[in-house]
Formats: C-alpha cells, structure tokens, sequence
C-alpha cells in the first residue's frame, strides 16, 4: 500500500532531553521559518501532560508534523488527526468507553487508512519517550484553521493501516468495521487541540 505521508524518521531511544523541546528541523532550505505554525500540548485522560506537537508547512506544499511524548507505555502507537478540535477526557466513546470521545472522527473522508488525518505510528522507548518528525500532503495550515479545528490523538497500540489482523485467520473475511474506522488501534490514550499560531 502506498503512503501519502513520508515518514522522514523516528528516533524513540534518543538521550532524554524532556519536553518541550523537539525533534531537530529539517534541511534549512526546506523549512518554512518565518510562516505560520500549528501546536498542540497532549495530554492524558488525567489531565497529564505527555507530550507536545508542532505542525508546519515547507516551501515545497508539504506539511511537517513533530510529535515528542513521555510517559507513555513502550510500543508503537496509532497517531491520528481528529475533526474537532476538542480534547473532553469525560467524553467518552459508548461503544468501547474510550476517552477524548469530544475529538470526533478522523480528519477527512472514506475507509482507513485513506483519511487525512491518518499518520505513522509513534514508536515509544522503555524509558516512556518518543519522538517522530514527518512529512504529508494529506492536509495543510489552511484546514486546521476551519471553525471546528483539530486534534491530535494517540491511541493505546499500533495502528494496522486497515491490514488483516490475527482474528481474522478464524475464517472471517476481510476487514471489519473497526479495522477500517481506526486499524485497531485501541482506546484514546492522549489528546491535544492543535491551535495556528
């Protein structure tokens, strides 16, 4: 399957540095430095805060995103951006009790992992920090400027991009409902409303 989205690295054991400093910027030439910029401060159910996101747009059209966490379990987690740009922790999903409920779906139209707002997977170290900086043509500025906004989620495990998961080898065929909304990524661990600056 083909990605719109690059993804330019991850680097989830780097030294600790702690929030909110970010991945290193891309090549200088690339880099949008006087332009507008989006951020985001993510936060868990408990009103922690895990992490930080900056999101900007490069001179050739493409859109940057960096994400720095911590205190979050070791693992791959699904990253999404959300249709609304409101992080409710008492928002809850009825169906599975998830929290950040009040984020809405995942940016943009269709069956995952086709959305705009699907993204890479954030890798996460033992020591609870990750990092991953990322390119996309899937969305700019202009659309997290919209009245309802944005917001950034992670998501408890990996993010399967719509592929076949283990349960389906019991005779089930193709992907189910849940597969395709979110790949299984699992319940909303940590929300942020990414705000243009």
């Amino acid at each position: 399957m083909l990605w719109r989205t690059y993804l330019s690295f991850i680097v989830a054991l780097a030294p600790a540095v702690g929030l909110p400093h970010m991945a290193a910027p891309g090549p200088p030439s690339t880099v949008v430095r006087d332009g507008p910029d989006a951020r985001a401060t993510l936060k868990d159910a408990n009103g922690r805060t895990v992490g930080v996101v900056r999101v900007n747009e490069q001179k050739d059209g493409a859109t940057r995103v960096r994400v720095a966490v911590e205190n979050l379990p070791a693992g791959f987690h699904g990253l999404h951006l959300h249709a609304k740009g409101v992080c409710d922790p008492s928002s809850t999903d009825p169906a599975t009790g998830s929290p950040f409920a009040s984020a809405g779906r995942h940016l943009g139209m269709g069956s995952h992992p086709d959305h705009a707002g699907d993204l890479p997977n954030l890798l996460v170290g033992k020591d609870g920090r990750g990092r991953a900086t990322f390119l996309t043509d899937r969305f700019g500025l202009d659309r997290l400027r919209a009245p309802e906004g944005a917001s950034l989620i992670v998501h408890a495990r990996a993010d399967n991009a719509a592929q076949i998961p283990d349960r389906y080898r019991s005779g089930t065929k193709g992907p189910d409902a849940e597969t395709l909304k979110a790949g299984d990524s699992g319940d909303r661990i940590a929300c942020g409303v990414i705000r243009v600056r």
